[in-house]
């Protein structure tokens, strides 16, 4: 028996859930958007998550678990190389929408595949240091003739849907700060709201803002962590949280919160909701020794939509400590509880743990592990706040595994809920991180210069082993807190998910596989070879009367890789638009290679202790792009295998002279032309350690999956 606000039989949820499935089965076929939270056109897929209710699920059926076999590729549209092509696209009336890497936006002919327009906002060149953290777009939106985007550098920006002519820009976070922005925009009541990233490099305030979809001009902003009380609090809410904070939480300029990821906008009660992220730094008795809550951090916040002032807020994690922030996917749904509708909101959470809230209150309804998650026994349902285990904080403690790590057992790829089947497809890691306190005196503790992520999570020690890393694509039902399948998939990390009327769900692997699932039992019923990975966001939608489907293909890794072996690699694998029709014909061509040799001069002698110069560089600079130990997983070229390198001149005009800045490499114009060259040293080492490596493998490597340290793997952000 599981709890579920009152003490309910199973038998009795069971019923409840059979229940919401017949009557959202007969609204589907009667067209109730209401209940479906369809409040666009079904034909359309024209924000991230579809609709308001933000389920990336479509009421489309035409392509069916009954005549998915026939389906076929349509037309496919090749991109260039690029750090990124991990995002979501539209379709709105006939045309396919999407952006790319730092914000190329597209249009093309969703029948055809033809380019229409094409607008390059320049934010690589624009963004500076700040390329040094944070990914590609992962989305945009449309509304009244206007596609909106984000970009890394900080603006918003509004184009013309027809003729993709620059409408308004507004930069929305501060110039010279460290903010940047992935996610895409979420539009309601004639605004468009955006947050940002950034707060796991330097210190920085978490917020978010809304802008008139018209002009641009700014209409609130809510800050979700406090400033520094002698400066004077925003508002009341502000100072309401600051007295869950203690000690000085400002010292280093910020303490966290960013909004990075989903938010959803909720027209029965007119107001918006956002998760928000980890603390800075990640060691919560770094940032605010003495204990407290540390509101708003790792909270789902719920605003007033007109106004941005606060309503109510749930927050999953107090004094968060792991990077289980709260910025993955909320979506919205309306489920049967003792007999009578509840508004409630979905989402599963980095920690592990499926929360299920009252969308007007914001009090737990029920939370379950959906996923291995050692930090915590269970959530109790009286104060909403987790069980944890004694040992979670792992205070002053060796290092030690708890589960899950920064990864996350869901992170940004998108689940999906289907109001038919009452199930809820969860993207999911099983995959442990390594935690301890730094050595020494915590409250003289300082962020490392140039340290990739500054966590306040101890680094250097021995660390204990990791077991592999697995992935699986869950179907939860919310209502029972239980899994109705699973499905064990190859790799750590695989893509987001779509559901459809038609009982289908849709996912991309990191394998190269576009699959399709029954949605009500987790049966296979179609695949596609796509020859590179598949981790973006596949959607559906009607033009010219049939059903199409759109993914964009493309592999952007982590720092620990992928867990598939062999790795893509960043030059050769294909980044390619995808689209599907019943009867489709269209022929992806023959892949030419999926790996390429490493590369040495045999002239160079590696000096040790120049190669020991450049580890360090490499080790505080390079892992989130080019990979731990410089074995990239696909989101920048390996090194090993780059002619840059071997050229004094060349190496030197990419990291002083920004030769590949718009490729979305940054500038390190404070590099020592000692470090230079130690970068060189390690870089052969490194090459030349892999060479020795293959040469003594007699065949293929088998699939690895591979551990990540603490802050070694993130997702993007």
């Amino acid at each position: 028996m599981k709890r579920f606000g009152h003490r309910l039989p199973a038998l009795m949820l069971g019923l409840l859930g059979t229940t919401l499935a017949l009557a959202a089965a007969a609204a589907a076929k009667r067209g109730d958007d209401r209940l479906l939270g369809n409040e666009a056109n079904p034909g359309n897929w024209a924000s991230y998550g579809r609709s308001f209710s933000e389920s990336h699920y479509s009421p489309l059926r035409q392509i069916n678990d009954g005549n998915v076999s026939r389906l076929g590729l349509a037309w496919y549209y090749d991109l260039r190389p690029m750090a990124s092509v991990y995002t979501a696209p539209l379709a709105v009336d006939g045309v396919v929408y999407f952006a790319v890497g730092y914000s190329l936006v597209h249009a093309m002919d969703a029948q055809t595949g033809k380019l229409l327009w094409q607008y390059d906002p320049k934010a690589a060149q624009a963004s500076g240091k700040k390329l040094r953290g944070g990914w590609g777009i992962r989305g945009i939106a449309y509304a009244d003739g206007r596609i909106f985007t984000a970009t890394h550098d900080g603006r918003l920006i509004a184009l013309d849907a027809k003729s993709g002519k620059l409408l308004w820009s507004a930069l929305t976070t501060e110039p010279g700060d460290s903010r940047y922005i992935t996610s895409p925009p979420w539009v309601f009541n004639g605004k468009v709201a955006i947050g940002h990233g950034g707060s796991d490099f330097e210190p920085v305030r978490g917020y978010v803002s809304a802008y008139d979809a018209k002009t641009g001009k700014q209409v609130w902003r809510f800050w979700s962590v406090p400033g520094n009380p002698q400066d004077g609090f925003e508002n009341e809410t502000m100072k309401m949280a600051a007295g869950t904070w203690r000690g000085d939480w400002w010292r280093f300029g910020g303490a966290g919160g960013a909004v990075w990821g989903a938010m959803a906008y909720d027209p029965q009660f007119n107001r918006l909701y956002f998760g928000t992220s980890n603390g800075w730094p990640w060691n919560a008795r770094i940032r605010g020794p003495g204990g407290g809550d540390n509101l708003f951090l790792a909270s789902i916040v719920a605003v007033d939509a007109d106004t941005g002032r606060y309503v109510w807020h749930y927050q999953l994690n107090p004094s968060e400590v792991w990077d289980y922030d709260a910025c993955t996917d909320i979506e919205l749904v309306t489920l049967s509880i003792d007999g009578k509708p509840r508004p409630a909101l979905l989402q599963a959470s980095k920690s592990g743990f499926f929360y299920v809230v009252d969308r007007q209150t914001g009090k737990l309804i029920s939370a379950e592990k959906f996923s291995k998650a050692t930090w915590a026994e269970r959530v109790d349902l009286a104060t909403g706040r987790p069980v944890e285990r004694p040992d979670a904080r792992f205070n002053g403690s060796e290092p030690q595994v708890i589960f899950p790590g920064p990864v996350g057992a869901h992170s940004s790829q998108a689940m999906s809920f289907n109001p038919v089947t009452g199930l809820a497809y969860i993207p999911t890691t099983e995959l442990g991180g390594i935690y301890a306190d730094p050595e020494g005196d915590l409250a003289k503790w300082q962020p490392k210069p140039n340290m990739a992520i500054n966590t306040g999570v101890a680094r250097g020690r021995t660390p204990p082993a990791l077991p592999p890393g697995t992935s699986s694509l869950v179907a939860w039902n919310p209502l029972t807190q239980q899994a109705a399948w699973t499905v064990p998939l190859s790799g750590i990390v695989n893509g987001a998910t779509t559901t459809t009327a038609g009982n289908l769900v849709l996912q991309g692997q990191v394998t190269g596989e576009l699959s399709i699932y029954a949605a009500d039992s987790g049966r296979k019923l179609w695949s596609f070879d796509a020859q590179t990975a598949v981790i973006g966001q596949p959607i559906t939608y009607l033009t010219h009367g049939k059903q199409y489907v759109t993914v964009i293909a493309g592999w952007r890794g982590m720092g620990s890789g992928s867990g598939v072996s062999p790795e893509w690699e960043y030059r050769l694998q294909p980044r390619r638009v995808l689209t599907f029709v019943l009867e489709g014909t269209a022929k992806l061509p023959p892949v030419q290679m999926r790996t390429s040799p490493f590369v040495d001069d045999p002239t160079f002698v590696v000096d040790p202790q120049k190669a020991a110069t450049g580890a360090v560089v490499a080790a505080t600079h390079c892992p989130l792009c080019h990979g731990v130990g410089l074995g990239s997983g696909g989101t920048a070229p390996d090194l090993r295998k780059s002619q840059v390198p071997l050229s004094r001149e060349a190496i030197t005009a990419v990291l002083h002279g920004g030769a590949l800045v718009p490729m979305g490499m940054p500038k390190f114009d404070e590099f020592t032309p000692e470090q230079i060259e130690g970068l060189q040293h390690f870089i052969r080492q490194k090459a030349r350690e892999a060479i020795a490596s293959h040469a003594q493998a007699s065949s293929a490597a088998a699939p690895v999956q591979t551990g990540a340290p603490a802050g070694a793997g993130t997702q993007p952000k």
